[in-house]
């Protein structure tokens, strides 16, 4: 297993994991039920975690791929959006840690740490969706905007010769 392969097993995590971890937290805030909402919040600090890992393999990642002649503005691009995307993971992962906290010690403020922290998720999801896109399009050239070979998507080789 090469340093690309590594970050392809452990990229899906935060992304997919927050997803979950959203769901757990809104029926745990409908229930107003704390156990399930405390399993949302350890699904956000490990969502942190494994972003984390993301990151660093990501960077080992980026020289096995450029070897391969992936253009290094789409790299650039997917790198940015995951960093900015990782700086709302790390605020998710450690205010959930103080909701787990409000939580265990049945502190009055828990609950509205809890729509908070439903609030820094979301806002986190939106941002997942172009990491994740961009990260793909870094080997599957059919699903970028301009796929690689100067032709738009919606433009066939045929049509774009005429």
């Amino acid at each position: 297993m090469n340093d690309a392969h590594l970050h392809m097993v452990v990229n899906h995590f935060p992304i997919i994991g927050l997803f979950f971890g959203i769901a757990i937290l809104a029926f745990g805030i409908l229930k107003k039920n704390p156990q399930i909402i405390n399993i949302a919040y350890v699904i956000f600090v490990f969502c942190m975690i494994m972003g984390k890992v993301s990151m660093f393999t990501g960077d080992k990642a980026e020289d096995v791929v450029e070897n391969l002649g992936i253009s290094r503005n789409v790299i650039h691009n997917h790198e940015e959006l995951a960093e900015g995307f990782m700086k709302v993971m790390y605020l998710l992962g450690l205010v959930s840690f103080f909701g787990l906290f409000a939580n265990t010690k049945k502190h009055n403020k828990a609950l509205l740490l809890s729509y908070l922290i439903f609030i820094i998720s979301i806002v986190g999801a939106v941002l997942a969706k172009p990491v994740g896109t961009s990260g793909g399009e870094i080997r599957h050239t059919e699903i970028r905007e301009n796929n690689g070979n100067g032709i738009p998507n919606n433009i066939s080789k045929e049509e774009n010769e005429d």
